[in-house]
């Protein structure tokens, strides 16, 4: 409920009663998963920590809300209110959303659970518009000309595209708003409605519809293709990183738990390494020059493992920031460095998860892996050290999914051209101000170590926009030697 009782109660409803029939699947396909947590739990994120978000409501597809029940005990989402089971349509859904509301007027938002990349600033605007409107729907441009066909599959009209939208969600209404419109709605015997906007425009027109500006991103897994695009959008695309922390926030975070960097001599590890230390953590940092530490072997990794639990009998968070950069063309390359990049960039990831995943699982601790821009696309000269970045991504996400349910959370770092010896030592001095500061990288790794997020990949960027574009931007971004 809202601290402020000043404010309207807002209130999130996630729409998840479909069934999902065209992806194919037995299950809805809002239990699918994608990017290590379901599409319904990504939805359910992103209202769910959301500030302006007061309480959430489930609607289910029958016979699934167990598995509801589940997803929302083991996240701990204090917010949601009532899980509740789906109409055999979308407005019945809606309807027994209001009845579930109460009578005292309210802000509901509505938001399809298959929708889960909306953004945190579509949702505020939303709740923003409702302080000014009664009803708030959420559009983007068409890109393509929309046409409308007769019954036979001929062209009937090309409406101008400049005039034209393409629906999204959430939608939101000030609850008196919504319920009066279902209420005539009720009184049709011809009523057939897609959206809830719809039933308004039609049911009150009086009552003046506000659009928000939706996302590219916000987009609605539909089809079986849908599953594979929403997929990469979380790979590829930057996610809204987590708030960062206040001092105050860090200190009470960190404060007695237990740190370990792999490749914490210097650069965006000794980085990462310094500022947990001086929030309160006890900081071990390994690696080959500081502590003879080879990550690509596995009994290293135990040494490591063995010498933090004997110090402080427990593991909180791991950091790997280690890895080595070969430059070339593929054909010229030694087999001597072909396994050497394949066992720092790729293999040892592997170990360090191996390890310490018993560990963590203790603490339900967090696991941070460093990838770079180059990742998503292979270059000329850069074939090793792409492909293992690529590897580190995709085994984030893979990881992610495994340990969900033991409650250990998995993410990687993006970060675009950071100034680390490693890059240095690759591409020589650059321009002044052109590249990102470790320690930036390294107040971002923090928060997203104390973050409950898990299976997501963050950018990183300078604010310049072309940043990543050039071909130094793909590699060395992030790394210490091992």
């Amino acid at each position: 409920m809202s601290s402020n009782p000043l404010r309207t109660r807002n209130v999130a409803v996630l729409l998840a009663g479909g069934v999902g029939a065209r992806i194919g699947l037995a299950i809805p396909k809002q239990l699918i998963k994608v990017a290590g947590k379901t599409l319904l739990e990504h939805s359910l994120i992103a209202l769910h920590h959301h500030p302006m978000v007061d309480e959430v409501m489930i609607m289910m597809a029958p016979g699934h809300l167990d598995a509801v029940s589940a997803i929302v005990k083991g996240g701990d989402y204090g917010k949601v209110t009532a899980i509740l089971e789906g109409g055999e349509t979308r407005n019945e859904t809606t309807l027994k959303a209001l009845d579930a509301l109460g009578p005292d007027e309210c802000h509901v938002l509505f938001h399809d659970a298959v929708r889960p990349l909306v953004s945190a600033r579509i949702i505020e605007e939303c709740f923003a518009a409702l302080e000014h409107y009664p009803a708030v729907d959420v559009a983007i441009p068409s890109a393509d000309t929309i046409i409308e066909v007769r019954e036979d599959n001929t062209i009937a009209e090309i409406p101008p595209r400049a005039a034209l939208r393409r629906g999204q969600t959430p939608q939101a209404f000030r609850s008196s708003v919504i319920k009066a419109a279902y209420v005539k709605a009720g009184q049709d015997p011809d009523f057939v409605a897609t959206d809830d906007c719809t039933v308004v425009l039609r049911y009150s027109p009086e009552e003046p519809i506000v659009v928000v500006h939706g996302d590219e991103r916000n987009m609605k897994v539909t089809e079986p293709i849908d599953v594979y695009l929403a997929d990469k959008l979380f790979q590829l695309t930057s996610n809204d990183l987590p708030t960062p922390g206040t001092p105050e926030e860090y200190r009470e975070a960190l404060a007695g738990k237990t740190v370990v960097v792999f490749g914490g001599s210097y650069g965006i590890g000794a980085d990462i390494a310094e500022l947990a230390r001086e929030h309160g953590a006890e900081v071990f940092t390994f690696s080959r020059s500081g502590t003879n530490t080879h990550v690509e072997r596995r009994s290293d990794i135990s040494d490591a493992a063995r010498t933090v639990m004997e110090k402080t009998g427990r593991v909180d968070f791991v950091v790997n920031t280690a890895g080595v950069l070969p430059r070339g063309e593929l054909i010229d390359t030694s087999e001597e460095t072909i396994y050497n990049a394949t066992e720092v960039n790729y293999l040892a990831p592997v170990f360090i998860a191996q390890v310490f995943f018993p560990l963590l699982k203790e603490t339900g601790g967090s696991l941070l892996l460093f990838t770079s821009s180059s990742y998503t696309r292979g270059r000329s000269g850069y074939s090793l050290y792409s492909s293992a970045k690529a590897a580190t991504v995709n085994l984030t996400q893979a990881l992610a999914d495994e340990w969900a349910g033991d409650r250990v959370r998995v993410n990687c770092i993006n970060p675009e051209r950071t100034g680390t010896p490693m890059r240095t030592k690759a591409f020589g001095q650059e321009p002044p101000g052109s590249l990102l500061e470790s320690e930036v990288v390294a107040r971002t790794s923090i928060d997203v170590l104390l973050s409950p997020q898990t299976g997501h990949i963050y950018d990183v960027r300078k604010d310049d926009p072309l940043a990543g574009l050039d071909e130094g931007a793909s590699a060395g971004n992030a790394g210490n030697g091992a």
